[in-house]
């Protein structure tokens, strides 16, 4: 059975005595998010820290052994977490192992993205739509009231909480995208990481990589997007904090050559949470960061002056 495994982040190794389950999650998403729901009721740990690309992730030795010793793992699931999501389909035939898009999987949610040069795959980063993640963090919930039924009550309280704050900045991003112009709602990122959220949220989204980092950057995509950039008079670009900034620098070189300038419009949070201590450490707060950057870079032009 696949379940959800939360984490987080900086916990200990050893369960506090009000604890009575160890718990392992993948991401920083998915540990924020099982962090909410299960309270102080379950220890947990997150596997990928602040800039870490799930895509390309091998798990260290230490990782393997956390995970032989969890009671509960969640991840995100949807290959994700690429090399990983083998070593946790086999874990689940021996342990309570979640994945929290398997709902949305489960339900064929038709907000669920199928990108043509994925495999026939969907995409994995759903979390970017804030009311598409609060569904999954239902299906969470309800996994963790199968597994500890004596902790129901807890669990579901913390979720309708969580899902309320959701609601609320799924609002809250829409409102804040509002002033964008029509013709500036076009975003390009390293890779193809936010169709979730243009859809969400009536941005078009472009990505120099595919879904997956382990994409190689087409020579002919890199000059169809500067073509795009320099036709639609586009002032920014936007880099990731988990992948090397290199590839997106090319282009702003690659429009300079073609004379038009486009700035670095400034630090997406794509498939890892931020550092501690910023807005961006846990979800709600990369939520709001990513938005802020993404609104002034398509409103105002630019928030870095990028070389010629």
């Amino acid at each position: 059975m696949l379940v959800v495994g939360c984490a987080k982040q900086g916990a200990t190794d050893n369960p506090s005595p009000e604890t009575q389950f160890r718990a392992v999650a993948t991401t920083g998403p998915v540990g924020d998010a099982v962090r909410w729901i299960v309270g102080d009721r379950i220890e947990v740990s997150v596997m990928m820290g602040p800039g870490i690309d799930p895509h390309l992730y091998r798990p260290l030795p230490s990782d393997l052994k956390k995970l032989e010793s969890a009671d509960l793992i969640f991840y995100n699931g949807l290959h994700l977490e690429g090399r990983l999501s083998d070593v946790l389909e086999t874990m689940s035939e021996k342990k309570f192992v979640v994945s929290l898009t398997a709902g949305l999987v489960a339900s064929e949610d038709p907000r669920l993205l199928t990108p043509e040069d994925y495999a026939g795959l969907h995409d994995p980063h759903v979390w970017h739509d804030v009311a598409l993640w609060s569904d999954c963090i239902q299906h969470a919930c309800d996994a963790l009231c199968e597994f500890d039924a004596d902790g129901a009550e807890l669990y579901r309280e913390n979720t309708a909480e969580f899902r309320k704050h959701l609601a609320s900045l799924h609002e809250e991003v829409t409102g804040s995208l509002s002033a964008v112009p029509e013709e500036a709602r076009v975003m390009v990122t390293a890779h193809d990481a936010f169709a979730y959220y243009g859809a969400a949220y009536g941005i078009e989204t472009v990505g120099l990589k595919g879904i997956s980092t382990e994409d190689e950057v087409d020579l002919g995509q890199m000059d169809a997007v500067a073509e795009m950039l320099v036709e639609r008079n586009a002032p920014c670009v936007f880099i990731e904090s988990a992948v090397l900034p290199q590839i997106v620098e090319a282009l702003v070189e690659s429009c300079a050559s073609r004379g038009h300038t486009v700035a670095i419009g400034g630090e997406l949070y794509a498939d890892a949470l931020g550092p501690s201590g910023t807005l961006a450490e846990k979800y709600m707060g990369m939520i709001r960061a990513n938005t802020a950057t993404i609104a002034a870079g398509l409103s105002s032009g630019v928030t870095e002056k990028a070389s010629p």
